[in-house]
């Protein structure tokens, strides 16, 4: 576990690469909540794709490509609306993921996914799964403590990627 000060070095650190500064984000996280699935997506609305640019799990959920967003609830409430997206049990997650078999199969059937969102735009979403009925409004709350770290995450993410000017 670390604490903000070893999350600030880590970021401030010119000698590390954003992945040292996500996995400081995740170990962070878990300083407020459990986990068992950790990501970081990023996405390009014009043109409909999500990226992954970090995963705990990148066996299972590879940092690799784009993929298409397909509009959904789950779109309307976290791309559209820049509101969290919480379900609880498999079958709720089955409604908007593709994917919820291999979710159930990591041990995981619930999410709760973050928007990180600065001067009205959608910078990426921060992906924390865990078991059933986990993501209580108390655990939600504890999360907002995460923001401004997500929110440094992704905005180095933009500019290693030197996307700055696309903010």
């Amino acid at each position: 576990m670390i604490d903000y000060s070893e999350f600030l070095k880590s970021l401030s650190s010119k000698r590390n690469h954003p992945d040292d500064v996500f996995t400081a984000l995740y170990q962070l996280v878990k300083n407020f909540i459990e986990i068992k699935l950790f990501t970081l997506t990023t996405f390009d609305i014009p043109n409909a794709q999500a990226q992954r640019i970090f995963s705990n799990m990148p066996k299972e959920y590879p940092i690799s490509g784009t993929k298409p967003i397909e509009k959904s609830d789950w779109t309307e409430i976290v791309l559209d609306k820049h509101d969290y997206f919480v379900a609880n049990n498999i079958g709720d997650i089955s409604k908007v993921f593709s994917d919820y078999s291999l979710i159930e199969k990591l041990g995981c059937q619930s999410v709760v996914n973050l928007p990180v969102v600065v001067d009205g735009t959608l910078l990426g979403t921060v992906n924390c799964l865990h078991e059933e009925n986990y993501f209580t409004s108390e655990k939600i709350k504890d999360l907002e403590q995460i923001k401004l770290p997500a929110t440094a995450c992704f905005l180095l993410n933009k500019l290693t990627n030197n996307t700055m000017d696309s903010l």
